[in-house]
């Protein structure tokens, strides 16, 4: 009797423990999961995460809402995210961006390594060396041999100063070894509209946001900038390919979640993730922004995270570009 007590007490102490165990680590998800933006409504990054948003609610039976915070180079949206429960309900949409701020700022109020973990990367997107329509260079060689001909005459425009093609235009000079003038305009709007007026002689650009320019003629595209061609202009080399040795900048979106989230819920969310970019829907929506869906593994995600964090780093350092 004496053991049969014993084992009746253990007994009930498991079922004691597994049930504070369930009732500690709720079933996930279990309510609204948001998705922070550090972008405005309707660019690139934002419809990105509202076509997988949609997927993704389909898939875990939950409503995924976006949560808009754009400013402050992300850092509004990122400390949100960092703050946040770590329960996998609230996620950050990263991007390079996320990497050129963690260099292009002297202190910043979480550790863009540290304290997130990223998920599963969503896709990538070109940038584009871009020049008017009229302009005498039909090839990426003809306008660097035409920029070392004539050093320190040529100008290349970019958006705003620290953005991601502001410093792929740096690196664009650095890569090429050309002496010309980065000049960083407040937008794409203002960047077409001093190609198309020949205020700059060339320009990198995000090739989605330029796109409609190029397919009406009113632009020019030398090279894109990732490791392949793009899957919208076929024919159009890289800038490798061109002959500019370590030019290669892409940019791309990432989900991440608060540093210290489960393992288990990053597992099923990154498996839920890679599901919905392999619908045929997802990837249609996807590619109609010029955006090409790619999955990823957390560690990979991370790794990229990490890479662009350095390479930026080294451009913003070679450039001599002022922190924050």
């Amino acid at each position: 009797m004496h053991r049969r007590s014993v084992l009746v007490t253990a007994a009930a102490a498991s079922w004691a423990l597994t049930s504070l165990r369930g009732h500690a680590q709720p079933a996930f998800p279990n309510r609204v999961l948001r998705v922070v933006v550090p972008f405005a409504a309707g660019g690139v990054g934002d419809l990105t995460a509202r076509a997988v948003a949609a997927g993704l609610a389909g898939r875990l039976g939950q409503p995924v809402v976006i949560d808009n915070r754009p400013g402050a180079g992300g850092v509004v949206a990122a400390d949100t995210v960092a703050r946040a429960e770590p329960d996998g309900h609230t996620l950050l949409l990263m991007s390079n961006g996320t990497a050129v701020t963690a260099s292009l700022f002297k202190t910043l109020p979480y550790d863009t390594v540290a304290d997130f973990t990223p998920v599963s990367t969503l896709g990538t997107f070109d940038i584009a060396v871009l020049v008017p329509a009229d302009s005498p260079h039909r090839t990426l060689a003809q306008f660097l041999a035409h920029a070392r001909a004539h050093p320190g005459q040529l100008n290349v425009g970019s958006i705003n100063m620290g953005s991601t093609q502001h410093l792929a235009a740096e690196l664009f000079k650095s890569s090429a070894g050309i002496d010309a003038q980065v000049v960083p305009f407040n937008g794409t709007p203002a960047l077409i509209t001093a190609l198309r007026g020949r205020q700059v002689d060339a320009g990198v650009e995000i090739l989605g946001s330029a796109l409609p320019q190029v397919r009406a003629g009113a632009l020019r595209v030398l090279a894109v900038t990732g490791e392949r061609r793009s899957a919208v202009l076929p024919d159009v080399p890289t800038a490798v390919e061109s002959g500019v040795q370590g030019f290669v900048a892409s940019s791309w979106n990432a989900l991440a979640v608060p540093a210290r989230t489960p393992r288990a819920v990053v597992d099923r969310l990154q498996r839920e993730l890679v599901a919905v970019l392999a619908t045929p829907a997802v990837q249609q929506q996807l590619r109609a922004l010029n955006v090409e869906p790619r999955a990823s593994t957390p560690q990979q995600a991370a790794a990229l995270l990490k890479t662009d964090i350095d390479r930026w780093r080294a451009v913003i350092e070679r450039a001599g570009i002022l922190t924050q």
